[in-house]
């Protein structure tokens, strides 16, 4: 079905709609992995695209971890590099598994040598009132960073996906934004098919002194 010219400026979107795509504001802070960071006003949340099945229909981006009144911009942060911490996780092996809670989703990560749940990312931010740590931003970044690895490296010989390593990499460091981490990941890419023995933190970490390897 093809509608005429000027549709939808007569016919407009019902305001529900527009401010569920986010035409208000809505920005995206970072995204690894299918992993992203985002935020609409005083809102922040992270967006979760799963893993593509052909046996199920596409389930569409999902929403977790939603803050609804952030009043510290540092929480801001720390959601960018919570996006970057579990996109990382997902190149390197583990597996996401989400179930939806209403309009927003729980997320599993599993890891794939034990199919046991490694951390669980709530549907909802606790907010300012919790009293445990344990399901904040923060407090999950703190339980991602500890995990053990799930299996072997990301295969560093897809240059796509090691640049995905080494932009989840960049994050993860609260001080550098979006488009210096996307700047970083492309140098230290350079680097890393320049030498082959460079791991990906030692390109990155060159790459931030402004090397030649």
């Amino acid at each position: 079905m093809t509608h005429p010219p000027g549709h939808l400026q007569s016919n407009p979107l019902p305001p529900g709609i527009v401010g569920a795509l986010g035409l208000g504001g809505y920005q995206l802070l970072a995204e690894v992995g299918g992993v992203g960071a985002g935020r609409l006003g005083r809102q922040a949340f992270l967006l979760i695209a799963p893993d593509p099945d052909p046996n199920l229909p596409d389930a569409g981006t999902q929403v977790a971890l939603h803050h609804a009144k952030v009043k510290d911009e540092s929480v801001v942060s720390v959601y960018k590099q919570l996006a970057a911490q579990l996109g990382y996780w997902r190149l390197s092996g583990y597996r996401l598994a989400l179930e939806r809670e209403g309009l927003r989703t729980n997320v599993n990560l599993l890891d794939p040598a034990t199919g046991a749940v490694a951390a669980r990312i709530p549907a909802k931010h606790p907010g300012a009132m919790s009293f445990s740590s344990a399901g904040t931003a923060a407090g999950l970044l703190s339980t991602l960073r500890a995990l053990p690895p799930a299996g072997k490296p990301p295969d560093t010989q897809d240059p796509e996906l090691l640049r995905q390593v080494l932009l989840a990499l960049a994050l993860q460091d609260e001080s550098t934004g979006g488009a210096e981490a996307a700047e970083l990941a492309d140098r230290a890419l350079e680097l890393s098919r320049a030498d082959r023995q460079l791991d990906p933190p030692a390109a990155l970490a060159l790459a931030r002194t402004g090397g030649t390897g």
